[in-house]
């Protein structure tokens, strides 16, 4: 963990929101293109053609389980499919687009990256220029098994889907805690903020644009704005202008009773998670709780870990796989990602032991026996179910949102 202060950590932020903005700005700067469409066929001629093919799915690379899974899940029954899988693993998801926008500026039409674990400002700034294949969701298969009504499935942090990725699993942020350290856990976001400063140096979160840190961020926003009916999901200047300051004036107003006073932030979720099991900090965040009970079982997480249920509810979002119009495999990256909503696959992912993420599919439209085995999926007082989770979850904001808030924080909290 670097030091909040110092100029050479400020000058590392720098160059993180330099980056963003610069990916900000690609997007932006692109000339708003419609986007390429896939032909109509039929399944059959997909699986033909998918034969043979080579895909590279780029994504997160820092998680363990998620690594896993693919390699030793998904990639094998994408060779049953005469589909080769490759994961290509990168440190952010901007990386993944950058090179998109690149070749495509470059007309490039077998590109190296065929899919993509993604979701929010990295699909929108993609879908401003253009960069995906679109239309081709409705042609899977597995499709069937998903709710076309779902809205944490037709958008993406407000953004229409419009066939342009297919779902993967779903999100849900939440507060972690021991209940052995908190006697009093609070019950709003808005105690949140009061236990901070009542118990100095046993909270901290990750630094924007850390994925997780971010939400909490935009959390906090949904509180000190009154609710997330007072905060416009569509970004507008002129509500950052109005919403922005009493956000930023709370979290420089909680900072002196951060770990270690504000003076530094974990740089990762890893980070904080590791300082929550060394016991350092009484809580810690994510967006994945089905992972819980297994890091309580391996012994990572003390097994006094619980989720924090909040009145106010939390954000809940979903990840997708996109298909970037310069893929040379297309058809062999649409069975990839048919194979992924399997109710197979969908199960497997499920499973805690596995990577303990939760699945998109309705199980309304599932069959009886795959019903049964999602409800005997194991359960833990780690975890709440995730129909109990998940009432009354905010939406996201605006892809916009994200990037102004992030670059807010850097310039408001990093800086100091």
């Amino acid at each position: 963990m670097a030091a909040r202060r110092p100029a050479s950590r400020r000058a590392r932020r720098t160059a993180v929101g330099v980056g963003a903005l610069l990916l900000a700005l690609a997007g932006c700067a692109a000339p708003v293109s419609e986007p390429t469409t896939a032909e109509a066929r039929g399944w059959d001629d997909v699986l033909a053609e998918a034969d043979g093919q080579t895909v590279r799915l780029w994504m997160y690379g820092g998680d363990d389980k998620g690594n896993a899974y693919v390699d030793d899940v998904l990639a094998p029954a994408a060779a049953e499919e005469g589909v080769t899988l490759e994961r290509v693993p990168i440190a952010d998801t901007g990386d993944a687009v950058n090179r998109v926008l690149s070749e495509r500026q470059a007309g490039v039409t077998d590109g190296e990256v065929d899919l993509i674990w993604i979701n929010g400002e990295n699909f929108a700034t993609g879908q401003q220029a253009g960069a995906w294949l679109c239309d081709w969701t409705s042609m899977l298969p597995n499709m069937e098994y998903v709710d076309p009504e779902d809205p944490l499935l037709t958008t993406d942090f407000g953004l229409d889907v419009n066939g342009c990725e297919a779902p993967w699993h779903k999100a849900q942020f939440a507060l972690v805690y021991d209940e052995a350290r908190v006697e009093d856990p609070p019950g709003s976001v808005d105690e949140l903020l009061t236990w901070i400063e009542e118990h100095p140096g046993r909270f901290s979160y990750p630094a924007p644009p850390d994925f997780t840190g971010s939400v909490f961020v935009r959390q906090v926003l949904y509180s000190v704005a009154g609710g997330v009916d007072n905060v416009p999901l569509e970004f507008s200047q002129d509500a950052y202008d109005e919403l922005a300051p009493e956000l930023f004036g709370t979290l420089e107003d909680i900072e002196p009773s951060l770990w270690r006073e504000g003076q530094t932030y974990p740089q990762s979720l890893q980070e904080l998670d590791q300082l929550y099991a060394d016991g350092q900090v009484d809580f810690t965040m994510t967006y994945g709780p089905a992972t819980l009970p297994d890091l309580v079982e391996e012994g990572t997480f003390p097994p006094t870990t619980r989720v924090l249920l909040v009145e106010d509810g939390t954000i809940g979002n979903a990840s997708f796989l996109a298909v970037p119009s310069t893929s040379g495999s297309r058809a062999g990256a649409m069975v990839v990602a048919n194979l992924a909503l399997s109710p197979e696959q969908q199960l497997a992912k499920a499973r805690p032991e596995v990577w303990g993420q939760y699945t998109v599919l309705d199980p309304e439209r599932l069959p009886g026996e795959v019903q049964t085995q999602f409800a005997e999926l194991p359960q833990s007082e780690v975890l709440p179910s995730y129909a109990e989770l998940s009432e009354d979850a905010d939406p996201e904001v605006e892809a916009g949102w994200v990037t102004a808030l992030d670059e807010g924080w850097r310039r408001q909290i990093a800086a100091g």
